[in-house]
């Protein structure tokens, strides 16, 4: 499987554990906020990690690193995916996937071969909201919600997530997209961060922390756990 970055430390991206991050290359959305354009929307003339070089760091890493964070792009586009990861799996690490939820079937399989021990699903907007924050005119949420049931039976480990962006999310639209995930074990509201490398190039803003926290009140009644991410 062909991987374009690896973040060879992280103590954020996996809860309670010291991981890596490797990050795949394209995505079936077009969010106008996300943060890694060059791989959702291009990945020619992107560095790519060489198989030997990426299994070679993981080896020398084993008793140092407890977790890979799979993310992107979108994982679950990549047929060769699953191989990829029980590769992980053998080495004896622990597997987090970051996934948009689009792929419930390919979602349920991994988990239920065991090859994923964590999945953080983006929540990107309410149902009612959705096709303008991914940038999909149309698009329709039916696989976003079989992915979000999938996850609130409770066969793996798990979190929903959202970034939120001035312009695209409101009181109302919150409130509405923790209500989809109601009973959920974790919500994360995540402050938006203009990387430089956003797929709408420019024009989306950050609210202030202390709007963040007015949201954060706002969705915790409808889940088990709500917190917010970036905001100090």
């Amino acid at each position: 499987m062909k991987v374009y970055g690896l973040q060879k430390l992280t103590l954020l991206d996996y809860p309670e554990k010291v991981a890596c991050t490797v990050f795949t290359g394209g995505c079936n959305l077009r969010c106008p906020f996300c943060h890694n354009a060059s791989l959702v929307t291009k990945t020619e003339g992107l560095e790519e990690f060489s198989d030997p070089e990426l299994f070679a760091y993981l080896r020398k890493r084993r008793g140092l690193l407890d977790g890979v964070c799979v993310s992107g792009g979108e994982p679950l586009l990549h047929p060769d995916l699953p191989d990829f990861l029980a590769r992980l799996r053998a080495l004896g690490y622990s597997v987090k996937l970051d996934t948009n939820g689009c792929f419930p079937d390919r979602l349920k399989d991994l988990v239920r071969r065991g090859l994923v021990n964590y999945v953080a699903m983006d929540v990107k907007s309410s149902p009612e909201h959705y096709a303008e924050t991914v940038g999909i005119p149309g698009f329709a949420t039916s696989e976003i919600r079989r992915s979000m049931d999938f996850l609130l039976e409770g066969h793996v480990d798990y979190e929903f997530r959202t970034t939120v962006v001035k312009g695209l999310h409101d009181a109302e639209i919150l409130r509405g997209a923790a209500e989809s995930i109601r009973g959920a074990k974790r919500y994360f509201l995540q402050k938006f961060v203009d990387s430089g490398d956003l797929v709408s190039g420019s024009g989306l803003s950050a609210y202030s922390d202390k709007e963040m926290r007015g949201f954060l009140n706002l969705v915790a009644p409808y889940v088990k756990s709500a917190a917010l991410r970036g905001v100090s």
